[in-house]
């Protein structure tokens, strides 16, 4: 059995190890670099004249989306094309957004619905669909939770337009009431209500 007593004292000294001492300036190396590196990694983000951000390469998220639409090339791309056309008709001022490494987000006082692309389906997420009243029964999955619900649209599904866009209007209307509960007092919403 090894004791202290027979462990080379030359292992107890405190000298510097030379693979510690290459490495730490390596790391010292990058340390340096990192900053840089991760200023060349984000982008900077600036308003559009439609409210939209574009990034430095100039592919605001209309563009992205556009791609998005011909790269799926399928018929995918023909219904987020279409779902995107009629969320513009019951929202004009709707602003277009590109989150979460890819996914197509529409905007007006909050985030109304996204349009995801899966191998078999088109989902519609409303981040607040579990709030908004559906009649004509559009919401077909994620029904389960207390904030989302979705619309999963199928290669040979219709849409029904009229609900769809009522309930975009619904999101819209319920996203702007949202954030009227939440100005703080003394502000334009405040003053409206005196």
């Amino acid at each position: 059995m090894m004791g202290f007593a027979s462990l080379n004292p030359s292992a107890l000294s405190v000298g510097v190890n030379p693979v510690a001492k290459s490495t730490s300036k390596a790391l010292a190396k990058v340390a340096k670099r990192l900053p840089t590196t991760m200023k060349k990694a984000t982008t900077t983000m600036k308003k559009s004249k439609t409210g939209a951000k574009e990034g430095k390469g100039g592919d605001s998220p209309s563009r992205l989306i556009d791609a998005r639409i011909k790269e799926l090339g399928d018929w995918r791309g023909e219904m987020l094309a279409r779902v995107r056309s009629l969320i513009k008709e019951a929202c004009p001022d709707v602003v277009e957004e590109w989150k979460w490494r890819g996914v197509p987000v529409w905007e007006h006082a909050g985030i109304i619905c996204t349009g995801e692309t899966y191998k078999n389906v088109v989902k519609m997420t409303f981040a607040n669909g579990a709030s908004l009243e559906d009649p004509s029964g559009l919401f077909n999955s994620s029904l389960e939770g207390n904030t989302r619900r979705a619309i999963d649209i199928h290669e040979d599904d219709k849409i029904d337009e009229r609900a769809l866009k009522n309930l975009v209007r619904a999101a819209v209307d319920y996203n702007q009431t949202k954030k009227k509960k939440k100005a703080p007092a003394g502000t334009a919403s405040d003053q409206k209500r005196k």
